[in-house]
């Protein structure tokens, strides 16, 4: 059996290398020849643990390559990006394209499977029209399904295996069908119901954390003004057996969680009222993060600002809606201000990136917007002696306070309180 998998980004390349690692012969297909590229050589464009390995084992036993074009196939899997535009409105043109991309070359007895997180009614309403136009009988002899995934990155592989698939079918066969492909190498249960139920549940999950999140980031902000630590109430409340609060941050990125909510108020806006709220507080975060930092900047002439890490996440090369780019953004129509930007895990990235000293050397104001790891290891007191000024505003608890307090650190924590956090310059 053939499976062209669309889209070889985040999902689509740890897919494909799975699917070719159980035995399928995979066509991958990328609109970018420099990912096409890099795939036939056995790499991969993606930081992930284990898949640079699987990448290489999936080429080099002849089952998987990657083409500049859709192959012809008996199981299409579409992984494409499903973005919001300006006006927080789904973008489905990737979708649409892949389906519209793989039309000529439908047969009877083929699969189309989407992946990519969609809003409620995609598949029922956007992409089966478009499979229509095959003139093959949908659910009879052209069977369509979406089975969503539910991965976190960091643990990918690990979860594309382990974790409960929900498969949703346009009809009971069409779920049938792909949960056999999915049963060769998920070892989690598998739950079949219909294609738009499907897609609530992947919208679901994500809405319920982002209002979560949305809940500790109002958290933050009370606390800071009612004089009291809201990472020590998060920490004290969750003792709770039924209570389970998110930490604050600043701000929500990914392409899911900061992306998923804004379907459900875009169809449903009379009704998702609490969802459409988080939303707003959770974009408003990286101006409140600005204007932390401008309070506590506002006397230091033409002040050098140090920003840690622009992913949507610790440990990851992902920058997709990243909090960061938006505190970057709003920071830079201050011409005073000279931002500094670094981060050990992205090559590339739309503003310059510095090397450690750059970043650090005469410094007046170091923001930390990622917890990575190898942040928890810098040494304050060797950063002492080459920063100019010691601040240090710190949106996600990353830091130890105690040890950068002791060498005359100003830490500035996010959630904390704002009394005591009067403007410093040392």
């Amino acid at each position: 059996m053939k499976i062209c998998v669309i889209g070889l980004g985040y999902i689509g390349l740890p897919t494909s290398s799975i699917l070719a690692s159980n035995g399928y012969i995979v066509n991958g297909y990328d609109v970018s020849s420099k990912v096409v590229e890099v795939i036939n050589s056995g790499n991969s464009h993606v930081e992930e643990p284990g898949l640079r390995t699987l990448v290489q084992a999936a080429v080099n036993s002849g089952n998987l390559k990657a083409y500049a074009s859709p192959q012809e196939s008996d199981v299409y899997i579409i992984s494409v990006p499903t973005p919001i535009n300006e006006d927080k409105k789904a973008d489905l043109t990737y979708i649409e394209h892949a389906a519209q991309a793989i039309l000529p070359m439908l047969k009877k007895g083929d699969l189309i499977i989407l992946e990519s997180t969609s809003p409620p009614g995609t598949t029922r309403d956007t992409l089966v029209p478009i499979l229509e136009k095959s003139n093959l009988e949908i659910g009879k002899d052209l069977f369509i399904a979406h089975c969503p995934e539910r991965v976190l990155p960091g643990k990918i592989i690990y979860e594309l295996i382990n974790n409960p698939r929900i498969i949703g079918g346009i009809n009971e066969e069409s779920a049938k069908r792909a949960e056999k492909i999915y049963k060769t190498f998920v070892e989690g249960p598998i739950y079949l119901t219909d294609a738009t139920t499907a897609e609530m549940v992947k919208v679901m999950e994500n809405t319920y954390r982002d209002v979560n999140i949305a809940l500790a980031n109002e958290l933050a902000q009370i606390s800071g003004e009612l004089g009291i630590n809201c990472w020590e109430v998060i920490k004290l409340a969750n003792l709770h057996p039924r209570v389970n609060i998110h930490n604050p941050g600043p701000g929500v990125g990914g392409h899911c969680i900061s992306v998923d909510p804004w379907f459900i108020v875009e169809k449903f806006s009379s009704l998702a009222k609490l969802i459409n709220q988080a939303r707003q507080v959770n974009d408003y975060m990286p101006e409140y993060v600005c204007s932390l930092i401008q309070k506590h900047l506002s006397v230091i002439e033409k002040p050098k600002i140090t920003i840690l890490g622009v992913t949507y996440k610790a440990d990851v090369d992902d920058c997709r809606e990243a909090p960061s780019e938006r505190i970057i953004e709003n920071l830079k129509k201050n011409s005073d201000y000279n931002i500094f930007i670094y981060d050990p895990h992205v090559r590339n990235y739309k503003y310059e990136l510095s090397n450690f000293k750059d970043a650090f050397e005469n410094c007046d104001c170091i923001v930390v917007a990622v917890d990575h790891t190898e942040f928890k290891y810098i040494d304050p007191e060797q950063l002492a002696k080459i920063v100019r000024n010691k601040l240090v505003i710190d949106t996600r608890n990353a830091l130890d306070q105690v040890k950068w307090s002791n060498n005359d650190f100003n830490y500035i924590l996010l959630g904390e309180n704002l009394e005591k956090t009067e403007c410093l310059a040392r």
